[in-house]
């Protein structure tokens, strides 16, 4: 008798167990409400079209709506904040990528960490870097600009928007890898930098096809090569700036979703597969393409790897650059 009493009472304990574990986990039927998706910038911009995008797929295949509330400024440290201090339920995800590496490289502190205190689910969107000049320079390629630019150190002028962005870094990380001395000049807008350029003010540009593409259709500006590793799905004919030479030069800027670190791995693999289901449709991605994005899904794991290498990356082409840390 004490040995079944004793069977019984291990019994009811694991049976306890399961269920305390069971009610700790989240509902099989998420979402039951609207889930926040916080965008750090303001609508109407592309990052913030491919959200969009996605949110409405989301929307569709889990039968809520996935809310896009836009939150800009400071270099995405607000919407951060926001989403690092919300309840870690699935019900609040960021916009996190490329430029939250370049935040964590940039600023000596944050009021988060975007490697602990977020959740990666998968990769969203990749956004292709253009070299580009106006129709008619003698700059006709990236070896050219290169040759060019040692041939007359400091001369050669590169534009860019906003120092710390990602165009201002890919200029000097260009710098870094063809071992040259071109000036690099920020400007405020990219239609800033554009005019710039046409006016022959400065000699080429690192900025991303939705900002230039108008441009390049009316043949005033060319494209002398992408950032990428691949050739661009959408500009085919024009090589990559690895083709032209410069092996060891890559620029991918992404984005995806994360969520606060604490939310149940079994919500995060929820939306990991139904971002997966719903990349592949051709009308998606035809979208993505007019705008110069690509949509592509990943493991969380892929997408916390690529936040790290990033990390390491723009670290050290800010102390290469002697780029002063901010506050």
């Amino acid at each position: 008798m004490r040995a079944l009493a004793f069977v019984v009472a291990i019994a009811a304990t694991v049976l306890a167990l399961a269920a305390s574990a069971r009610a700790a986990e989240p509902q099989s039927d998420y979402p039951t409400r609207p889930v926040s998706l916080i965008v750090p910038y303001a609508a109407g911009g592309v990052a913030d079209v491919g959200m969009r995008m996605l949110g409405d797929k989301l929307s569709s295949r889990l039968g809520q709506q996935f809310v896009i509330e836009n939150r800009p400024g400071a270099g995405g440290i607000v919407a951060a904040q926001t989403a690092a201090a919300a309840p870690a339920d699935g019900y609040t995800l960021l916009m996190t990528g490329n430029n939250t590496a370049i935040a964590a490289a940039l600023f000596k502190s944050l009021p988060y960490n975007v490697l602990a205190d977020f959740a990666s689910i998968s990769t969203a969107a990749f956004f292709d870097l253009l070299l580009v000049t106006r129709t008619g320079s003698p700059l006709h390629s990236v070896k050219a600009v290169i040759a060019t630019a040692r041939a007359n150190p400091g001369k050669l002028n590169i534009g860019t928007i906003n120092p710390g962005s990602t165009q201002n870094l890919a200029a000097e990380l260009f710098n870094n890898t063809a071992e040259i001395k071109a000036a690099i000049v920020p400007f405020r807008t990219s239609p800033d930098m554009a005019g710039a350029l046409l006016r022959g003010d400065i000699d080429v540009a690192f900025e991303f096809y939705a900002a230039v593409h108008g441009l390049l259709a009316d043949n005033k500006l060319v494209a002398l090569a992408s950032a990428g590793p691949e050739r661009t799905a959408y500009l085919p004919q024009v090589p990559t700036v690895i083709e032209s030479g410069l092996k060891d030069y890559e620029v991918t800027s992404w984005n995806g979703l994360s969520a606060p670190a604490a939310t149940p791995g079994r919500i995060v693999a929820t939306l990991n597969q139904v971002i997966k289901d719903v990349m592949p449709p051709p009308d998606m991605q035809a979208r993505a393409a007019e705008m110069g994005m690509t949509m592509r899904w990943s493991t969380a794991e892929d997408m916390t790897a690529r936040m790290q290498a990033d990390i390491r990356k723009w670290s050290a082409v800010i102390e290469k650059a002697g780029i002063a840390k901010r506050d």
